[in-house]
């Protein structure tokens, strides 16, 4: 009877166990659960935070280095000082790569016959370079062909070097204008929070960046006579094939329209990040607050000297002794505090913290600007100087939509006059010290890169403009940054691969030069 017994209950076991199984993937499948996502999901979310990891570093690291804020310390480990830890470089490498898996994946789903769209697989290629030329702009080699496919098993990817990567860049900026200017499929408009959908203007962007890239490697002795062809192309001899921004309402920027409201996606990144009480605790530096002073700028119009109700459009907010910024590098212990402008808090009617502006990818101010070099370096034809006043006039503008955008107007000329701005072509084209044609453009381009993420930095490091002051507080031998280094921890979780990048770098410090600004 035991044995019975016994026999039975070890069948019921096994039978329940079998029933159980029987139907298993069915039974416990998620009705309701995504476990694929089309590429209209992918876009927007990427988008938002890969331009909060940009504003947050631009506060906090190239803002500091470049002069535009000071951060009111006697510390150690100041990046306005060029002094910071190792691990200010994490937070980039992060924030970039872990949007790029997503970049990525619209590209592949975009490429499948279920989802298949010539229009996102144009948009992944633009976003791709751009993020990956944030990446090797910032730290030099970085990983690129096998980067994200770590859900393959690859997750010690081999570092690229910057030269190989760029070459890659531009072959994708090839294929993303050819894909957009044939493509009819549709981009979902709400999933665009940057164009709405509209993919002429995309690819306005993709050669725009295009052209950005091209002029950074253009003193590459290697590859300059390639790339200044292709820049010659693309702004002479063929633009109808590559279009570019051409005004301030085609520039690449996704508008925050959340307001103060944390739980609407779009709303600017510094209303969740930080609070009212920390935007005090940053200065204006005293060469960024002195030249618009100097300037009677618009963007900080105080007295609405211009009629346009435009005050103070970058939302500054006057120190105790007026109007004085903080001298960057400043030995520690001898400045007075008072002597600073701050960004405004939220209740300021032109604040930062709430600003739609702030979520800049690129301008078409940049552009003119990038054609002005072209010009006054002998590799296009026309007028250095129209598209020189163009890029004053649309930098200025996309700050205060009111001011004039012609460059002959009676406004516009008056304020070039005052600032002392006018073009020379009889200054030599650059200098070390002084005034020249490059410095005249870099100038005023630096303001026009204010807020996008590294630009003032990259550029700084492309050209030695604009001339910089230097304080006697400043560590490092007082040289600029020439690179971040690399995230700590790939020594133990890439160790091979790190050893061979940052040999090949010549060492993982803040002064390797990165490929382009070898000579």
């Amino acid at each position: 009877m035991k044995k019975i017994l016994t026999t039975v209950l070890i069948l019921s076991v096994v039978f329940s166990f079998t029933a159980c199984d029987k139907g298993f993937e069915k039974e416990n499948t998620d009705p309701i659960g995504i476990i694929s996502s089309p590429p209209e999901k992918l876009l927007a979310p990427a988008l938002v935070n890969l331009l909060k990891t940009n504003l947050v570093r631009n506060r906090t690291f190239s803002n500091e280095l470049m002069q535009v804020t000071v951060t009111m310390s006697d510390d150690e480990n100041a990046v306005f000082r060029y002094d910071f830890r190792p691990s200010y470089a994490d937070y980039t490498w992060n924030g970039w790569y872990s949007e790029l898996t997503n970049i990525k994946d619209i590209y592949d789903i975009a490429s499948t016959p279920e989802h298949q769209n010539d229009s996102y697989k144009g948009i992944s290629r633009i976003l791709e370079s751009w993020v990956f030329s944030l990446l090797t702009d910032s730290y030099g080699d970085v990983p690129f062909t096998e980067a994200n496919q770590g859900k393959t098993g690859l997750v010690e990817p081999v570092f690229d070097s910057q030269k190989d990567i760029y070459k890659a860049l531009f072959s994708k900026l090839e294929e993303a204008n050819t894909l957009l200017s044939g493509s009819t499929a549709a981009v979902v408009p709400s999933s665009d929070p940057v164009y709405h959908g509209d993919i002429s203007l995309w690819r306005k962007f993709g050669n725009s960046l295009y052209l950005r890239l091209l002029l950074r490697v253009s003193a590459k002795a290697e590859v300059s006579s390639e790339v200044i062809a292709k820049i010659k192309e693309i702004i002479q001899d063929n633009p109808s094939k590559y279009p570019v921004f051409t005004s301030n309402n085609e520039s690449a920027v996704l508008k925050w329209t959340g307001g103060t409201n944390v739980q609407d996606p779009f709303t600017n990144p510094y209303v969740m990040q930080y609070k009212e009480a920390d935007f005090p605790l940053v200065a204006l530096a005293y060469f960024f607050m002195q030249k618009l002073n100097e300037w009677h700028d618009p963007r900080i119009d105080l007295t609405n000297q211009y009629g346009h109700n435009s005050r103070n459009r970058l939302g500054i907010a006057p120190g105790g002794n007026g109007l004085v910024g903080i001298e960057s590098g400043y030995v520690p212990g001898t400045v007075d505090m008072r002597q600073s402008y701050f960004y405004s808090s939220s209740n300021s009617e032109f604040s930062l913290q709430t600003s739609p502006l702030t979520g800049i990818l690129m301008t078409c101010a940049e552009v003119e600007f990038i054609k002005a070099e072209a010009i006054a370096k002998g590799w296009v034809s026309g007028s250095a100087s129209e598209h020189y006043y163009k890029g004053i006039a649309n930098a200025i503008n996309y700050w205060v939509p009111n001011f004039s955008t012609n460059i002959t107007g009676a406004e516009f000329t008056s304020y070039i006059s005052n600032a002392g701005l006018e073009w020379n072509d009889a200054l030599p084209l650059d200098a070390t010290t002084g005034d020249s044609k490059m410095e005249r453009i870099l100038l005023p381009k630096y303001f026009c890169l204010f807020i996008t993420d590294f630009q003032q930095w990259f550029e700084y490091r492309r050209t030695g403009h604009p001339i910089l002051p230097k304080g006697a507080g400043l560590q490092n031998g007082g040289k600029m940054p020439a690179r971040l280094n690399y995230p700590t921890y790939l020594q133990s979780a890439n160790p091979t691969n790190y050893s061979k990048a940052a040999a090949n770098m010549g060492g993982d410090n803040i002064n390797s030069l990165v490929w382009w600004q070898k000579p």
